[in-house]
């Protein structure tokens, strides 16, 4: 049964190169979001999760920043089955078989880690996106954890929403059995788990179900960088408590988003280890 669902995962990554390479450079934006999303869900359903939307969902059509805890490489495609964002990827992804190419094709924005005239660059692409009215997500961490805790929030790309005087979305996202509810690390990418090995995580563990729950906008105006970050951290931090049970979320209808069928590529997270 594994074995069949590798298949079919070679498979729809196999059609994920191919709507890139054959249909994106003659289709529009929202298109390619269409596929995107589409595809994104499809990988998903493949992998045993569903996703529920918690929260006051963000409407869409504007630009902002999204930043979120980071557990796996499935929070790339839990938050495009949502809405398809321009993650934010290290250099290095740029250059594997493939995916690096696929991220690149998806809108992936590449920084070169330790130097800072890169950085400063990054930032202007962030901020040209989102005044084009696209969605930058970014995990401000830095690195992934087991999602028990959150770790603090780096505050370096933090003056891209400042800058363009758009507001900043916190996301928090937990992974659960869907029968339980009882967390679970299947998921996770930690330590020195291969993505190969945590694909087999995932693959062996009870339909899992990921949660993504909604803050309130925070007004990137108003706050310095490292004072955003620390208010994106707390926002964050409230909202995975909440997940765990901890306290209320927002009044705010839950919605199921389906694994449906799809058709396309992939992305990349600002740091996915």
């Amino acid at each position: 049964m594994i074995a069949l669902r590798k298949l079919a995962l070679c498979l729809h990554l196999l059609r994920g190169l191919l709507t890139c390479a054959v249909l994106f450079p003659w289709i529009g934006k929202a298109s390619r979001q269409w596929h995107i999303r589409r595809w994104s869900r499809r990988l998903l359903r493949i992998c045993g999760v569903d996703v529920e939307l918690i929260g006051p969902v963000p409407e869409t059509g504007r630009g902002a920043m999204v930043v979120a805890n980071h557990i796996s490489w499935l929070d790339i495609f839990v938050m495009h089955s949502w809405e398809p964002s321009r993650f934010v990827a290290k250099s290095e992804i740029r250059d594997w078989p493939l995916i690096g190419w696929l991220c690149a094709q998806t809108g992936t924005l590449f920084i070169e880690r330790g130097r800072k005239r890169d950085a400063h660059r990054v930032l202007h692409d962030i901020t040209d996106c989102m005044l084009q009215g696209d969605r930058v997500c970014v995990f401000p961490e830095g690195t992934t954890t087991d999602g028990t805790d959150v770790l603090p929030f780096h505050a370096n790309l933090m003056q891209a929403p400042i800058s363009a005087g758009l507001p900043v979305l916190p996301v928090a996202l937990r992974y659960c059995d869907a029968a339980t509810g009882e967390r679970t690390v299947a998921p996770a990418y930690i330590g020195d788990l291969t993505l190969l090995q945590t694909l087999d995580a995932i693959l062996q563990a009870p339909p899992i179900t990921a949660q993504v729950a909604f803050g309130l906008p925070l007004q990137a105006d108003e706050a310095g960088r490292r004072a955003l970050a620390e208010q994106s951290h707390a926002a964050v931090v409230a909202l995975c408590r909440q997940l765990q049970g901890e306290g209320a979320l927002p009044a705010s209808e839950p919605s199921a988003v389906p694994a449906a069928a799809m058709t396309t590529g992939d992305s990349a997270c600002s740091s996915p280890r």
